[in-house]
């Protein structure tokens, strides 16, 4: 899994591309997790690169959005394709994150 990361300001983008599942998230984990501990509170993660995600990836995102809370951060979430958003909403997800429809809307929706 390739992941892209870029700042804006104070708010790190992050991009997984591809798939999100039991074989992906760990490397995912791996990389979202020390970014937290390194002190980004604001984290924007762009989904437009992703095709699939499973619940292994709704469990990182999950224990990043706890982790963040618990150090006065958020990760809000972007660029879902419908078939993700799809995942997100039967899971219940799309009520626990801020979720917006590009990667501009996402960063001006931190700065609010």
């Amino acid at each position: 899994m390739e992941i892209t990361q870029t700042k804006h300001g104070d708010i790190l983008v992050i991009g997984p591309k591809g798939k999100l599942d039991a074989n992906t998230s760990k490397m995912f984990e791996d990389r979202l997790i020390p970014l937290i501990d390194q002190g980004h509170k604001k984290i924007l993660a762009d989904f437009s690169q992703l095709d699939y995600i499973s619940s292994a990836g709704l469990r990182v995102l999950l224990l990043a959005a706890r982790k963040l809370s618990d150090g006065g951060g958020k990760i809000a979430l972007c660029s879902l394709k419908p078939s993700i958003k799809t995942v997100f909403d039967i899971a219940g997800f799309s009520a626990v994150f801020s979720i917006f429809t590009t990667q501009e809307d996402g960063i001006t929706g931190f700065t609010k």
